[in-house]
């Protein structure tokens, strides 16, 4: 399982595939390229038209019906994919340089290193002005992290070693002077807000976690959730990790990469959580 995300800027490969149809494309592609590396490293140089697997989808607590997948199949379905790539080459929402790199996935679980990154990204009331935008939006916006709290609750009937959404069954917190914020909460300003992440909300978003600058005046703040594209262009991707992250950090990293590009290009995020 994983949360997937895509810059929605307009394209031929998107118009023809649709953007599922290219999402499922990719992930068939990876899944079975992977799949070859097992059997490859097990010592078995059979065909990916003679290799299986089983899949089953399922929830935590309640496991999915299993399917045998042809590992070729797969191949075949993504090869399509191969047609479209040029079209990438030059795509201002190609973040990654990669064919398909509008889109990506954070992996679950979330890591307790991952939560604890994003909580120490928050603003201190050091630096009041977006220290109080967000505490406002906290209070006024109802971030009380309950959507979150309801996977975490449902990790929590399984072992330890088979939770499926987070590391941690307990959502860490940060005091930011008056205000405490938890783990719950900060993804679910994130992840929470529906399955779009505008550009405006996208700009209060990179600011709340530090992914652009927030040295800023009252009304540079204001312009931040305008639609100005002058004013987008002056603000560059400031987020960073340390080199002992762990992968889970690297994907929210990669993810905020995606949602400075689409909020510079005007354009919303598409997340299915």
């Amino acid at each position: 399982m994983a949360i997937d995300y895509i810059i929605e800027w307009d394209c031929i490969p998107k118009r023809e595939l649709t953007a599922d149809g290219i999402r499922e494309r990719l992930k068939e592609r990876a899944r079975a390229h992977e799949v070859i590396q097992w059997f490859r490293a097990a010592g078995d140089s059979r065909a990916p038209a003679q290799m299986g697997f089983e899949f089953s989808h399922s929830t935590p607590g309640e496991p999915g019906d299993k399917q045998l997948i042809v590992v070729q199949d797969l191949l075949d379905h993504a090869a399509v994919l191969d047609d479209y790539a040029e079209h990438c080459a030059s795509c201002p929402a190609n973040r990654s340089g990669q064919p398909f790199g509008c889109m990506g996935f954070i992996q679950y679980p979330i890591t307790a290193q991952a939560e604890t990154w994003l909580l120490e990204r928050l603003p201190v009331p050091d630096e009041p002005l977006v220290w109080l935008l967000l505490k406002q939006g906290i209070q006024r916006l109802g971030y009380d992290g309950a959507s979150v709290r309801e996977l975490r609750e449902a990790d929590g009937v399984v072992d330890a070693a088979e939770r499926a959404y987070f590391e941690l069954p307990n959502a860490p917190v940060r005091r930011l002077g008056e205000l405490r914020v938890s783990g719950d909460q900060a993804l679910e300003m994130i992840f929470g807000v529906g399955e779009r992440i505008i550009p405006n909300h996208a700009g209060i978003l990179l600011l709340f976690l530090g992914a652009i600058d927030r040295d800023l005046e009252a009304q540079e703040i204001q312009e931040i959730s305008s639609f100005v594209d002058d004013i987008r262009e002056r603000f560059a991707f400031e987020m960073t990790a340390s080199a002992d992250a762990d992968n889970c950090i690297q994907e929210l990293l990669s993810f905020f990469r995606a949602l400075h590009l689409a909020w510079k290009l005007n354009v919303s995020l598409f997340v299915d959580a």
